[in-house]
């Protein structure tokens, strides 16, 4: 009993010796420190090992959150030196051909920024770059994700959140574009000014209420930097967090492949694999932001002069997201109404109705495509564009209109360039905006089929070798190769779902049921979109059996 007590004892002392010769280090006692009141360890545990698969397509997203990253940052150190007042002083600085010319103090403060300061002109341009990158990101990241059908559930309200960011995007976009007063970002409040005067009965209340008084007024440019650097980057800055939240409690959707379904995801950790790649990413991104923004000139306010109301502009454009507001003013006929002394500028109303029509259809379409469906079920694996062609072109289709009107809302820039009529081009555009749609949709949904029939062709015949092969009996037959394992999953994983139907009006005692309108819309659009015409049949069990029992390859 000594002995023991004693051995007990000494490797008690022993381990209290060894514990005091290596007492933890601060970065330990800081985690164990945290650990006890916010239980990260069990976070940490449950999240850093979470499996991403990879994919480039699914850098785009990084590429959006990267950019409002680096807007973030530089608009940081713009804001230091920018001051957004309106009123009026007489210049006196380093750019001697603007030397005492009138301007307000945003625009005096901005020359300021862009001679004066060190680095000022290369952080502006970098800053104005990566807002072009985040919203051109924002815009292909989402069509990514329209065109694979990840949007489904659960992810319809992160879709949501995607598109919301979009719209303040856009509206961020608007409001930083006319803070530095230049005649080019003048033009453009001066039509945002037009949309909203046509608005029946509330449009000059609400012109008013943003101007403070007649247009341009001398508040706009004070009201419009909070909203620019405090109140649309905050909400945006929570609804980037919410998103990436949702995408860790979901698992990451994959595309098809051997080994992925609904319950598993194949790919690398985020600690450290993925971190590390992120990482890398990122100050790539920075680095390419940094040089388009160290030699291609952007917003070169100089060039246009301070913003007069009595002035224009010659090819006056907004940045390329706007373009498709602006051109579906400038192809729309002027048409107006006068009726009992006020006048409804149709010219304007109905592009400026149309433009939030077509956010809106955007943003419920996970909702309408669910309906249709009427899918319940939880999907984690991405379609193939071409297995949806309906979708596909619908995509494309929303496409065509986008650039069709970005040609219109150039057409100045178009016309001078191309020397083209500027009649020419806008009745060109006019027709194409419901023209091409239509041929849009019909070719890509033509392709999407043709793409399928070359599919069930290489599963049923396997993939051309090229090699010509002369049988005994003098006939010559192409060599083909059957597909893996792997290829004939990812050629043969969709589901080919039959739509939803009514079913017989009439019940086996011939007593009529009633069947609403939206039943019958709802079977309308299952059967357009999911019907005999959207797909090809996957080649069945059997068909494939025959034709590769024998020597046919």
């Amino acid at each position: 009993m000594d002995d023991a007590a004693r051995t007990v004892n000494g490797s008690v002392r022993a381990g209290s010796s060894a514990e005091r010769a290596n007492p933890p280090g601060k970065g330990e006692k800081l985690a164990d420190w945290a650990d006890g009141r916010l239980g990260i360890y069990g976070l940490a545990k449950a999240n850093m090992r979470k499996v991403f698969p990879d994919h480039w397509s699914f850098m785009l997203g990084e590429v959006c959150l990267y950019s409002f990253l680096i807007l973030i940052l530089t608009g940081i150190y713009l804001t230091l030196f920018f001051e957004p007042s309106g009123a009026e002083v007489v210049y006196h600085g380093s750019y001697e051909p603007m030397n005492g010319i009138v301007m307000t103090k945003a625009y005096e403060s901005t020359l300021h920024i862009s001679f004066d300061v060190r680095g000022g002109l290369l952080i502006r341009q970098i800053h104005h770059w990566a807002a072009l990158v985040f919203v051109a990101g924002m815009l292909v990241h989402m069509m990514r994700v329209f065109f694979t059908g990840a949007f489904r559930k659960p992810r319809e309200i992160n879709w949501l959140f995607g598109w919301t960011l979009l719209f303040l995007a856009i509206l961020t976009g608007l409001t930083g574009y006319s803070l530095p007063d230049d005649l080019l970002s003048g033009t453009g409040v001066r039509f945002a000014d037009g949309a909203i005067l046509s608005i029946p009965i509330v449009g000059s209340y609400i012109s008013f209420f943003l101007f403070g008084g007649e247009f341009p007024g001398h508040d706009i440019i004070s009201r419009f930097f909070p909203i620019h650097v405090l109140l649309l980057p905050g909400i945006m800055l929570g609804l980037v967090v919410a998103h990436l939240i949702l995408v860790f409690y979901h698992k990451h959707t994959q595309y098809p492949g051997p080994g992925r379904d609904q319950k598993s995801v194949v790919g690398m950790p985020f600690l450290p694999v993925y971190m590390a790649k992120a990482g890398g990413f990122f100050f790539l991104t920075f680095g390419i932001l940094a040089i388009i923004g160290a030699i291609a000139t952007i917003n070169p306010v100089w060039a246009f002069g301070p913003y007069r109301p009595d002035l224009v502009t010659t090819g006056a454009q907004p940045d390329w997201y706007l373009g498709f507001s602006e051109g579906l003013i400038r192809v729309m006929p002027g048409w107006e109404i006068n009726a009992w002394g006020h006048t409804l500028e149709l010219g304007v109303l109905i592009p400026f109705s149309v433009f939030p029509l077509f956010l809106v259809a955007i943003g419920v379409y996970p909702f309408i495509e669910a309906w249709i469906t009427g899918d319940r079920r939880e999907h984690h694996i991405l379609d193939r564009p071409r297995n949806t062609p309906v979708r596909t072109g619908l995509g494309v289709a929303w496409l065509s209109v986008y650039f069709v009107l970005l040609i219109g809302g150039g057409n100045d820039i178009v016309a001078t360039h191309l020397h083209l009529s500027i009649n020419s081009i806008t009745w060109f555009v006019r027709i194409s905006v419901f023209v091409v749609p239509v041929l849009a949709f019909v070719t890509t949904k033509r392709i999407c089929l043709g793409l399928q029939r070359r599919d069930r062709d290489k599963v049923l015949h396997g993939r051309e070798t090229g090699l010509i092969k002369l049988l005994p009996h003098g006939e010559y037959i192409e060599v083909h190769e059957p597909l893996s394992q792997g290829s004939l999953f990812v050629l043969t994983q969709h589901e080919q779902n039959p739509p939803y139907e009514i079913g017989p009006e009439e019940d086996a005692n011939g007593v009529r049921r009633k069947v609403t309108l939206v039943q019958r819309m709802r079977a309308s659009l299952a059967k357009g979109m999911y019907g005999p015409d959207t797909h090809v049949p996957k080649p069945t069990r059997e068909e494939y059996k025959e034709l590769t029992s024998g020597d046919h390859h």
